[in-house]
C-alpha cells in the first residue's frame, strides 16, 4: 500500500467516531457504511492472500497443512495398517504388490536352498534324467530358481500344483509348505481387510458436505453476528449432526518466533434449534458477545490480525451408521465484514416440493453494518446488545431465538 492510499484510510478513520457519538443522528447504527473497511480489505488482499493460502492451518478442503518431523521408527510400524489404510490408492495398491512379490520370492530362495542341499539341481537328477537314475526329488519337475518361484507362487495363491508337486522325500519341505500356506493366508486377511477399510472409509462422503468459501459478520437485533453455512449435497441423509468452530490465533515474539496457537471455541447457533436436522443448507451463526474473541476486535483490527477460523461438522451416516467429520477454515482474509448469504431454498409450485440451488451456496450480499467492535457497539446502545434486564430484545424481536436472549 503506498501512502497515498495509507493517508486516504487514516483520514476516513476519523469519520466514524462523530457518526457514532453524533446525538442527533438515529438510535440505529445501520446507514452506518462498509466502505472504508471493503476499501482496506481490497488493498491488503492483493499482498496477503496468496500467502495465507499456503500458512494456513487448515486448508478449505478440510486437509492439515500439518508435517511431523522427527517420529520415531518404533512409534511408525505398529501402525502400518493405519498408514496403508489412509495412503492413496496407488501407495496401498504398490505397497501390497510388493509385499506379495517379496514374500514369493522370499520362499522360493527357500525352495531354492531345499532342492540345492538334497541334489536335485545335479545335472544327472534333473527331470528329464530321474527315472533313469531312479532319483526321487523334494519337488516335482524343478530345473532352477525360475521354477522355485512358480512353485511358491502356486503354494501361496493355491491355484494347484500340476506336474509340480511336493513329494514324501524332504520333511524340510513339508515344514516350509505349510509355513508359506499359513503366512499367505494372514497376509491376505490383512490385505482384504485394508481394501475393505478403504472402501468403506468415508472420505469420500466427506467431499460432499460442503462449507461456503467466506464467513460473513453483520448485524442482527442490534447485535454482530459472526456466520457461516454448510450443506450437504447428496441425498443421503447426515444424523446426529453437530457443528463446532475454533478461533486459532497465533502470537509471535518480537524476533519473530512463532509461539503456539491459541484455540478458542466459538458458542454456535443454529436458528432456535438445539438439535439440527440437516434438510438442507444450514446457517450457523455466533453472536459476538462479551464471551467471544472478536469482542473487542473491529473491521480493521480483524483484518490486520493473524486468525483462522476451524470449523468442523460431524455426524452419521444414515445408510451406513459410519461417523463423518467435515472440516474447513476461514482466514482473516476470508472474513466478510457487512455482507450476508442469499437464499437459496425455494419452494417450486409446479413441482409442489421445496428445491435447494447449491450454486447460491457462496453467495454474498452487502449490507450496511457497523464497522467498530462489538463492544463499541454495545456502549452506544447503552446496553450489552441491547438486551433488557427481563432477558428480551430492545430491539422489538419476537423471535425468541438462541442468539437473541440475555447471556447468563
Amino acid at each position: 500500500m503506498n501512502r497515498s492510499d495509507e493517508r486516504g484510510l487514516l483520514s476516513a478513520e476519523p469519520l466514524i467516531k462523530p457518526i457514532m457519538a453524533s446525538s442527533t443522528m438515529d438510535k440505529s447504527v445501520n446507514n452506518v457504511n462498509t466502505t472504508y473497511y471493503n476499501f482496506e480489505k481490497r488493498m491488503r488482499q492483493s499482498n496477503r492472500s496468496n500467502r495465507r493460502l499456503n500458512d494456513r492451518v487448515v486448508f478449505k478442503n478440510g486437509h492439515f497443512n500439518i508435517e511431523k518431523t522427527n517420529n520415531k521408527l518404533f512409534g511408525v510400524l505398529p501402525d502400518i495398517f493405519k498408514a496403508l489404510v489412509e495412503a492413496r490408492w496407488r501407495w496401498t495398491l504398490l505397497n501390497s504388490f510388493l509385499i506379495f512379490v517379496s514374500i514369493w520370492l522370499f520362499f522360493a530362495w527357500i525352495w531354492w536352498i531345499i532342492v540345492l542341499w538334497h541334489g536335485d539341481l545335479d545335472e544327472d537328477h534333473l527331470p528329464p534324467f530321474q527315472k533313469k537314475a531312479n532319483w526321487t526329488p523334494c519337488i516335482k519337475e524343478i530345473y532352477g530358481f525360475t521354477s522355485t518361484f512358480l512353485f511358491s507362487v502356486e503354494i501361496y495363491t493355491t491355484i494347484g500344483y500340476g506336474t509340480r508337486s511336493l513329494t514324501l522325500e524332504c520333511p524340510t519341505a513339508m515344514f516350509a509348505m505349510c509355513i508359506e500356506g499359513i503366512l499367505g493366508t494372514m497376509l491376505q486377511s490383512f490385505m482384504i481387510g485394508i481394501v475393505f477399510a478403504k472402501l468403506t472409509r468415508p472420505k469420500s462422503r466427506t467431499a460432499t458436505l460442503l462449507f461456503t468459501k467466506n464467513a460473513v459478520v453483520n448485524q442482527r437485533d442490534q447485535n454482530l453476528c459472526l456466520m457461516f453455512r454448510a450443506g450437504n449435497v447428496r441425498k443421503s441423509r447426515i444424523i446426529d449432526v453437530r457443528v463446532d468452530a475454533y478461533v486459532i490465533r497465533f502470537v509471535t515474539k518480537d524476533h519473530g518466533d512463532l509461539l503456539n496457537g491459541h484455540q478458542v471455541k466459538l458458542d454456535l447457533f443454529v436458528d432456535a434449534c438445539d438439535d439440527i436436522i440437516f434438510m438442507w443448507p444450514i446457517s450457523v451463526l455466533h453472536k459476538i458477545s462479551k464471551k467471544s474473541p472478536f469482542y473487542n476486535l473491529s473491521a480493521r483490527e480483524i483484518l490486520h490480525s493473524k486468525l483462522e477460523i476451524l470449523v468442523t461438522l460431524e455426524g452419521t451416516i444414515e445408510s451406513t451408521g459410519q461417523p463423518v467429520q467435515a472440516r474447513s477454515s476461514y482466514t482473516e482474509n476470508e472474513i466478510l465484514w457487512g455482507h450476508r448469504f442469499t437464499q437459496l431454498v425455494s419452494y417450486n409450485r409446479e413441482r409442489q416440493g421445496y428445491e435447494v440451488d447449491y450454486s447460491k451456496l457462496n453467495l454474498v450480499t452487502s449490507v450496511k453494518t457497523p464497522v467498530c467492535s462489538a463492544k463499541v457497539l454495545q456502549k452506544f446502545y447503552g446496553n450489552d446488545a441491547g438486551v433488557a434486564d427481563d432477558g428480551k430484545t430492545k430491539s422489538g424481536c419476537n423471535c425468541n431465538c438462541s442468539c437473541c436472549k440475555k447471556e447468563d
